[in-house]
């Protein structure tokens, strides 16, 4: 070999060491920093003629495995739908009480029905009459806490909507960006690995958004798909997706057209959208949600007809009217009900109509029967109404061989969409107790999908983090070896200028 040959050789040797050792230190450096990969800096040998004359350093390159990528960012929209189900659905499992401290709807009720009881041994007892509008008021008082509580959570839900969509949008943007510059350090022939790590970690983000998988093109392009095929449009200087700010009631539903979608190129999507912090929100406040405030509204409104049904108007809306539960739930004045329903004032101010009855029932065949209320001065020790409280209001039947109708589980929501994933059982009791175990069971289901989910990435994240990330012991490792061929590459270097050197010398 020429002495020119091999400084040639040593002094690629020299720059390729460079490269290396500068790539390794970044990665080093950046240990620590969330999605960033381990680069390698790989060489090719330079030949002519059958001759090697030193080698060439390659762009970094990362050890990337595109599948588990894929399935981690899968397990980040599933993680982060179960963290906003949990959340949301915590508050409501609060309002609806403590099981252990009798203060459940379930609970509630049977207290109520002892209140009667008591009052049906002492008819005329001023004390036992107000132990009756105490336990109404508890009844009345917990289905508009849990009332209130489900439309605080539903408007959460529209405005994480509208905050999520922001989010999308942003995060779309960034990665438009981002792949319009490295299809451009790519076409210029240089390397985009750092540049693919911040893309690859902004697809991350926007996975706990709304589920999508990441197709990558050999130039650098890049297609995102929503889980359900939906293509997302990559612009950087336009948003994708657009919604609105609403407030919302009872009555509203995004299928009904009274709260906003999510619009992509003018076509409203909402019904597409799966996985992720969106997609959940959405189904929250336009299944979920509604679906409790249907089951909660429609056990207070059988509560209050069933009781009006037997002569006894104790408890009403704000107009002072009751809801007829044989309606059907979607644009009826059960919707609602639970936020409003109030003890009859007529009552409050007389509790001796809760033995004497606020009404007459004229009676009908497989209905309640005939009622007639106790005339005032009438006896003291009447019971009929109280009977007829305890024994229909309260149980199975409307009178003695006619059960009271079914209590709807199907055609519910502002819509008449959706069910109850439970069987009615017939009895007021029963169907609370039903309802709130519905209600918080869904909280300790969504506490579970949160915990496997949370496991799930956990596990995920250190497979990514053994085949992708920086072994800093390794790295340490490597850098030892590249400054041993620095230093080789380096005394050849050495060696050569010497022989040039006595070269020249001896020419003079």
């Amino acid at each position: 070999m020429s002495l020119e040959a091999a400084l040639l050789t040593a002094r690629s040797g020299l720059l390729y060491v460079q490269r290396a050792l500068a790539s390794t230190s970044q990665d080093i450096a950046a240990a620590g920093v969330a999605g960033h990969t381990n680069k390698t800096v790989a060489a090719v040998t330079l030949a002519a003629a059958g001759l090697s004359f030193g080698v060439r350093a390659l762009d970094a390159q990362r050890d990337v495995d595109a599948a588990l990528v894929a399935a981690l960012n899968a397990q980040r929209a599933a993680l982060a739908a179960a963290r906003v189900r949990e959340a949301l659905l915590g508050g409501i499992e609060l309002a609806h009480g403590r099981a252990e401290a009798g203060e459940s709807l379930g609970d509630l009720m049977g207290a109520l029905r002892d209140a009667f009881l008591g009052l049906r041994a002492e008819p005329s007892d001023s004390g036992r009459q107000a132990a009756v509008l105490l336990a109404a008021e508890d009844i009345a008082g917990r289905f508009n806490e849990v009332a209130q509580a489900i439309g605080a959570a539903r408007q959460r839900a529209q405005e994480g909507i509208v905050t999520e969509v922001a989010r999308l949008n942003a995060g779309l943007r960034e990665v438009a960006s981002l792949t319009r510059d490295i299809r451009a350090e790519i076409a210029r022939g240089g390397s985009a690995a750092a540049l693919q790590d911040r893309r690859d970690a902004a697809i991350a983000r926007l996975s706990e958004s709304l589920e999508l998988r990441a197709v990558a093109r050999p130039d650098g392009g890049m297609t995102l798909i929503a889980r359900g095929g939906m293509v997302l449009p990559l612009d950087p200087d336009r948003d994708a997706f657009a919604t609105a700010d609403a407030q919302v009631g009872p009555g509203a539903s995004w299928a009904g057209g009274t709260l906003p979608g999510i619009m992509l190129g003018g076509v409203d999507v909402t019904a597409q959208l799966r996985g992720g912090r969106l997609a959940e929100y959405v189904a929250l406040r336009d299944a979920t949600l509604p679906r409790y405030q249907a089951e909660l509204d429609i056990a207070a409104a059988q509560l209050a007809a069933r009781l009006e049904a037997q002569g006894l108007r104790l408890f009403t809306n704000a107009a002072g009217a009751v809801p007829d539960p044989s309606q059907p739930y979607a644009g009826s004045s059960q919707v609602g009900f639970a936020a409003a329903i109030r003890l009859n004032p007529a009552v409050r101010a007389a509790p001796s109509l809760l033995r004497d009855g606020t009404h007459a029932v004229t009676g009908a065949p497989g209905g309640p029967s005939a009622f007639t209320p106790n005339p005032p001065g009438g006896p003291a020790g009447f019971v009929t109404l109280l009977d007829r409280v305890l024994d229909f209001s309260f149980g199975a039947e409307a009178a003695a061989g006619a059960p009271w109708p079914a209590i709807a589980t199907t055609g519910l929501g502002p819509d008449g969409t959706l069910a109850s994933p439970f069987a009615a059982p017939p009895t007021l009791t029963g169907y609370a107790m039903a309802v709130t175990a519905a209600h918080t069971g869904d909280r300790a289901a969504a506490t579970a999908a949160r915990e496997a989910a949370d496991g799930l990435a956990a596990g995920l994240e250190a497979r990514f983090a053994a085949r992708s990330g920086v072994d800093v012991d390794g790295e340490m490792a490597a850098m030892v070896q590249l400054q041993n061929a620095y230093a080789a590459n380096a005394k050849v270097v050495e060696v050569v200028q010497r022989m040039w050197d006595q070269l020249f010398a001896a020419l003079r």
